[in-house]
């Protein structure tokens, strides 16, 4: 049985130790068990690594097609006053013309 922690990024179970450091094979994420704390981890970035924070206002960068629905949400649209839950898909937001989603940090940027 291993002992070493599963990746915090993608939950992989893969990981090895190099060094101080833990690292998953699967994402490549690196981190360091002893000065990685809560809130380090509850942080939301975007696409370029800006963190989030309930009320901002983001810009979509890549088209995103809505499950169950043939429309899209086009590359540009802005979003404004997000806010910030835990799971896969992490800001919750209402989209004029669409309605409530959830989207995904990775597919949008701070405006």
């Amino acid at each position: 049985m291993s002992t070493l922690p599963s990746c915090p990024q993608c939950g992989s179970e893969y990981t090895y130790e190099d060094g101080a450091f833990f690292v998953c094979p699967e994402c490549a994420h690196e981190w360091n068990t002893e000065s990685e704390s809560a809130d380090v981890e509850s942080m939301v970035r975007d696409a370029n690594g800006t963190v989030l924070e309930d009320g901002d206002t983001v810009t979509v960068i890549k088209d995103l097609k809505i499950k169950g629905s043939s429309s899209v949400v086009k590359v540009g649209t802005k979003v404004r006053n997000i806010r910030l839950v835990d799971g896969d898909h992490n800001i919750d937001c209402k989209i004029d013309g669409i309605g409530a989603m959830k989207l995904k940090s990775e597919f949008v940027k701070k405006a």
